[in-house]
């Protein structure tokens, strides 16, 4: 008797990578490396493909993307990847603090380009997204499904 069962899901928790944690880690940190790493994997993200990271990015929600001429839309985009990922892992309150950071460390980066009155502006204005995301950045498992509590 031949018994037909469905096909597995392409990426079963049986078939991710063992180190997804690691890679995720490594991807999120403050420094430029861990900038740069996510970056590359984000503009060639086949050979991720068996991680099943969740790349889909809001970039910086309802605040501009790229504030007084500032690009912050990639910073945002590697915060909605920490932030979304960790969320799926179970393990966000864990990485908040260190997300927000480095968030705040890619900001401070696009700043760096400037000078004068242009780099105060814009260290400003990253000290603004920051403060904000430490405040009000939450998961979506610490948001009601109707959305925020009034």
């Amino acid at each position: 008797m031949l018994v037909l069962a469905p096909a597995a899901p392409a990426f079963s928790a049986s078939t991710v990578p063992a180190d997804k944690p690691q890679v995720l880690s490594r991807w999120t940190q403050t420094g430029s490396a861990g900038y740069n790493a996510w970056a590359a994997a984000r503009s060639d993200p086949g050979p991720w493909a068996a991680y099943g990271f969740d790349w889909s990015t809001d970039y910086c929600s309802s605040s501009p993307d790229n504030p007084l001429g500032f690009p912050f839309r990639n910073a945002c985009a590697r915060h909605d990847f920490g932030y979304r990922n960790y969320e799926r892992a179970g393990t966000f309150p864990a990485h908040k603090a260190r997300l927000d950071d480095a968030f705040h460390a890619d900001l401070q980066r696009v700043c760096a380009s400037y000078s004068g009155a242009r780099k105060t502006s814009c260290d400003g204005t990253a000290w603004t997204y920051y403060q904000a995301v430490r405040a009000f950045g939450v998961s979506s498992h610490d948001t009601p499904p109707d959305g925020p509590a009034a």
